[in-house]
């Protein structure tokens, strides 16, 4: 035994505590500036009566929150003089979030009781660069610092290693599937069985089973008990050795010597219960799958047989399927996804780009090394794909592949935002 099979995993888990070692820092961004202290930077920030982040310079302080209690997310915020409340009326506001994708939005504030009312909701993930400009008795005052969410960094290097893919989410389609169950058979006028066309010894089997033949090739030499001379049986059709059933000296009779069958192409046979027997038509869409290594293959219901099948009263419905490589096998199961409907969407992503954050279905959106989630409101949905009715927009880039890493990488960084 060697290393190797432990030292990329080994190399994976370093890289991912490297890129969110550095993200405490980003979160602890403290108001008013930078903070060199490393200690003083993974300090919380401080909070006022209303639970928001204080923001204060000289005399004057802010109070800023996102509340959502019974409402949509919004901004508020409460002014202060040395410590003591000012009317809402003292002063201007305006805060600038700046969200990955180069994304702004401007938070302009109007009086309300006795706070700072902003004019937009402060939309999920709360995750953003903070910028706050505000005017109390005519001094300038400013503002900035992270507030992250559901947000990590991963370097590229790493995240090409762990086979981290992403994709642009765009339109499609959901389908209407039904999962039945099948077996492959030889096609009807492709399979032989090959008997002696008179009755006497087998002097000679130039074929065994497996073997490949082509149509007329000599499978076998008998002599003939009526003429007492030798004659061949020959392949009726060119295929592969299904059964051979017979050896030199053995009396040939009327039972078959050979067992032929072109194997190039196979008949499906689905087996359909219930409800599936009323929507499964001949045209319908299919996609047959190995058991055997997962390989897919799709093609086209040419029918549905008239007879229900006897040992499982299931009505059978018939799809051709391709061979080329010679994988399919008959006599072997598959299952197959029948797709009785098709409809179009105008934004979706794959099923295996969804994770649980919190209460929310969300999926992963990567800028340069940056990850961070989207909530999701999901619509339609089949085997493979759920349609996206907000949280994304076309052209998203979303990880559809390996997404419980970024999912881990963010909840190890624990990063969270202000209410």
């Amino acid at each position: 035994m060697t290393l190797r099979p432990f030292l990329l995993p080994l190399v994976l888990i370093l890289g991912l505590v490297a890129c969110g070692g550095s993200e405490p820092d980003a979160h602890a961004q403290g108001e008013g500036g930078d903070h060199n202290d490393h200690a003083e930077a993974e300090a919380e920030p401080a909070k006022g009566a209303h639970n928001g982040r204080l923001l204060t310079e000289g005399p004057y302080t802010i109070e800023l929150a996102i509340f959502e209690d019974g409402v949509p997310p919004e901004y508020r915020a409460w002014l202060y003089k040395d410590g003591e409340p000012l009317p809402p009326t003292a002063g201007e506001l305006t805060v600038v979030l700046t969200r990955l994708g180069d994304i702004t939005d401007t938070h302009t504030f109007t009086p309300r009781d006795d706070y700072l009312l902003g004019s937009l909701e402060v939309y999920e993930p709360h995750s953003f660069d903070v910028a706050v400009t505000a005017r109390i008795d005519g001094q300038a005052l400013t503002w900035s610092f992270p507030s992250y969410e559901g947000r990590t960094t991963i370097p590229a290097a790493v995240a090409k290693d762990a086979g981290i893919v992403v994709a642009p989410a765009g339109p499609g389609v959901i389908r209407d599937e039904h999962d039945v169950q099948g077996l492959l058979t030889p096609i009807e006028g492709r399979h032989a069985r090959v008997v002696a066309r008179f009755p006497g010894p087998v002097k000679g089997v130039r074929v065994g089973l497996g073997d490949t033949v082509r149509a007329g090739q000599a499978l076998a030499t008998v002599e003939s008990n009526v003429s007492l001379s030798d004659y061949a049986v020959t392949a009726p059709l060119a295929g592969t050795v299904l059964a051979r059933n017979v050896a030199v000296g053995d009396l040939a009779g009327e039972q078959p010597l050979f067992e032929i069958a072109d194997l190039s192409a196979l008949w499906v046979d689905l087996h359909l219960f219930g409800a599936d027997a009323q929507h499964i038509t001949p045209g319908l869409p299919v996609e047959v799958t190995r058991l055997s290594d997962g390989v897919s293959a799709r093609t086209t219901l040419d029918r549905v047989l008239p007879g229900t099948a006897t040992a499982s009263q299931s009505t059978v419905a018939r799809a051709t399927v391709d061979n080329a490589d010679g994988r399919w096998r008959p006599g072997a199961a598959v299952r197959a996804r029948v797709t009785v409907a098709e409809q179009p969407v105008d934004l979706m992503v794959p099923l295996a780009a969804l994770q649980r954050f919190r209460d929310w279905d969300v999926v992963f959106v990567r800028f340069g090394d940056d990850y961070e989630i989207r909530p999701l409101e999901l619509g339609r949905r089949d085997g493979v794909n759920v349609e996206v009715l907000s949280g994304l927009k076309a052209g998203d880039p979303v990880v559809i592949g390996q997404s419980y890493i970024v999912k881990a990488d963010i909840e190890k960084s624990g990063a969270s935002h202000d209410h």
